[in-house]
């Protein structure tokens, strides 16, 4: 509790002890009056001050206003009622500010766990930057006071406080606080590390690249405080229903007080004063719309901090209620269902190639007949290094990917001659022997004619000495989850998965069907993916919601264009916090499907608190109308159901990985 907090639960704990024991005084009258007033005036006092307050500057109709006009005048009643030897209502004036301060101090204390919790999971924001001078001394310093392009200290238990490289030292980072997963991540010298991570093991020593509040963890911290801003249609309706619902009762509860005494009196019956203004008084405390202006945005608040946690980012209640209506589901490929590396998959050499060309394979693994297995593999082994060394010189990704795959030193000295021909591929002298690489086009130019119908993937076609040697299979690797990932959104209720990608039609449909998407579209440009899913937007529902889900850096016109933009794997990604509405830190698709039931749990409570508080505000409002609620029912109406729908707001924060 904070020290505010711990002074109402004083205050509450006095009042609560003297109403008890004025309940055994025997005394009448303005005595009795005065001495209840006591516990009033400690535990309402800041109600009063409040409501008042509110008159003054023309903001009237709030909760504060309703428990003063219902306490004030339940405690003017009490004069009245004694002053005509009737029974005072002291106790139950006492009693429903003493009940609705202890509603006040348990929402307070819930909503103060929910922020603490939310700290303490996104608790990424580091405290100081250790810079080293020149004599070898650590100064801690204020991260916003250190320049780009500064060198900054590490050690082993710190956060990294800005983005930066590796200019020193091999760690482990604890990347949790940001992706919501435990698996660490080694580092090393050249390697860019953000800020949030927690240094494990070793000392680094990182060139900062940004000013600390351009960096990852002040943009993650500014999308979640800020997430507020962008409320959710529910919550605006509630927003509304309190501006025009609080004065509507406010106003019956002053029809009630009058219009059956002016009746009464007119038919020539007792006015009955003290009856109806007492109804009057207990209908204001049971129209009190605190369970509802209180427990709506915290629901969303908890669903949206239970998503930080599991490393999805939500920028605005707005965006997790959508979510929730979210039936199409379109994604791009590369770095989203796929991994976005390419990899070796197959390497294929022709039988001709090792019967002919003994002079570079090795001579023990050829026979007269044929060749075995092993022979087949070394020929295999042979094709790849020929590859490599005549890519050796070339920085394009399927280049590396060959030069990774062969996984030796290349002695660049072999290599000579070499050319590179665009949209074809490479040519050159390898060890004396005319070695071609690239795609069917090249093959076509040097009069050779290569296999069909090899696979699915980049196909490197490759030629030795004019004669056709084989291939070899480049493909981009299929994500773990992601065929998991689409079944899990399929359940959550999405009608159709659709996949966009600028590869060929026939990579595209083998990795659709590998996954069990409904829909793709292949050969796209980033223009036709915002034609796509401007067609997809035009097929669906009017409540229906489609999200479009990419990797956030070259996908920022589909993710703006989409009713929801999710950033997949966007960790460290500038582009990507700043485009999509949903960020999700790591790289697993699956997170798509636990933000969906995150969405359909947040939203499932707000509307049992909706209904639940609506249903037993009608009932009681009916039943203190005709006298059958007294006050003691008020107080349940009023702080028992706000209350219930607080702890009912705040299992939204936990979330069931």
């Amino acid at each position: 509790m904070t020290k505010k907090q711990k002074k109402v639960l004083y205050r509450i704990i006095v009042a609560a002890i003297l109403m008890v024991a004025l309940a055994f005084v025997p005394v009448e009258g303005y005595l009795k009056f005065a001495l209840y007033l006591i516990p009033y005036i400690i535990i309402g006092c800041d109600i009063l001050r409040k409501a008042a307050l509110g008159i003054l500057h023309g903001e009237v109709f709030d909760e504060n206003f309703l428990m003063a006009v219902a306490t004030v005048g339940a405690m003017l009643l009490g004069v009245y009622n004694e002053a005509n030897g009737m029974e005072g209502e002291f106790a139950e004036g006492v009693a429903v500010m003493l009940f609705y301060q202890i509603g006040e101090l348990f929402q307070a204390v819930a909503v103060g766990k929910s922020r603490r919790n939310i700290s303490a999971l996104m608790d990424i924001r580091p405290d100081y930057a250790n810079i080293e001078d020149e004599t070898g001394n650590v100064e801690q310093v204020d991260p916003d006071d250190v320049e780009p392009g500064t060198v900054i200290l590490v050690q082993p238990g710190e956060k990294i406080p800005i983005d930066g490289v590796v200019t020193e030292g091999n760690s482990t980072l604890n990347t949790s606080a940001l992706t919501g997963e435990s698996v660490p991540r080694e580092v090393g010298v050249g390697e860019e590390v953000i800020s949030g991570c927690v240094n494990i093991s070793g000392l680094l020593r990182i060139r900062t690249t940004k000013e600390f509040g351009e960096s990852t963890v002040s943009k993650i911290l500014d999308l979640v405080e800020n997430s507020s801003m962008k409320k959710a249609r529910t919550e605006n309706f509630i927003t509304k229903f309190a501006r025009y619902y609080t004065p509507a009762v406010c106003y019956s509860a002053l029809a009630l007080a009058i219009i059956p005494c002016v009746i009464n009196l007119m038919m020539g019956n007792p006015a009955g004063w003290s009856t109806w203004i007492i109804r009057a008084l207990t209908f204001l405390v049971i129209s009190c719309p605190c369970a509802l202006v209180i427990s709506i945005p915290l629901s969303f608040f908890g669903g949206i901090g239970g998503a930080s946690a599991c490393g999805i980012l939500v920028k605005g209640s707005n965006y997790l209620e959508a979510l929730a209506q979210t039936k199409y589901v379109v994604f791009d490929k590369t770095g989203t269902l796929t991994k976005g590396v390419f990899q070796v998959t197959e390497v294929h050499a022709v039988p001709e190639f090792i019967r002919t060309f003994q002079n570079v394979c090795q001579p023990e693994c050829i026979t007269s007949e044929g060749f075995c297995n092993t022979e087949q593999k070394a020929a295999e082994n042979i094709l790849l290094e020929l590859a490599a060394y005549v890519e050796s010189y070339s920085n394009h990704p399927i280049s590396k990917s060959l030069k990774e795959a062969y996984g030796q030193e290349i002695d660049k000295a072999k290599v000579s001659n070499v050319e590179e021909i665009g949209g074809h591929g490479v040519t050159a002298s390898v060890n004396n022997h005319t070695v071609a690489a690239g795609n069917f086009r090249l093959m076509g130019r040097l009069g050779i004619t290569p296999e069909e119908n090899v696979g699915v993937g980049t196909v490197i076609h490759m030629a030795v000495d004019g004669a056709y040697a084989g291939y070899i299979l480049i493909s981009d690797v299929v994500k773990e989850q992601s065929a998991e990932a689409i079944a899990a959104l399929k359940a959550a209720g999405v009608k159709k998965t659709v996949m966009l990608t600028g590869d060929g039609k026939k990579t595209a449909a083998h990795v659709a069907g590998l996954l069990g998407v409904d829909e793709f579209r292949s050969e796209l440009l980033p223009g036709d993916k915002v034609n796509a899913v401007e067609k997809l937007l035009a097929q669906k529902g009017n409540k229906e919601k489609l999200a479009f889900v990419g990797d956030g850096i070259n996908d920022a016109p589909v993710l703006s264009r989409a009713d929801i933009g999710v950033a997949m794997g966007a960790l460290g990604s500038d582009a990507a916090i700043e485009a999509a509405d949903i960020v999700l830190m790591d790289d697993n698709p699956m997170k798509l499907a636990l933000a969906m039931r995150i969405s359909g749990k947040c939203l499932r409570i707000v509307y049992e608190n909706i209904i639940f508080a609506l249903a037993v505000k009608a009932i009681c409002l009916v039943l203190g109308a005709f006298g059958i609620a007294n006050m003691w029912i008020a107080i349940f109406a009023d702080v028992g159901v706000m209350v219930l729908a607080v702890l009912n707001a705040i299992r939204c924060l936990k979330v069931k990985v």
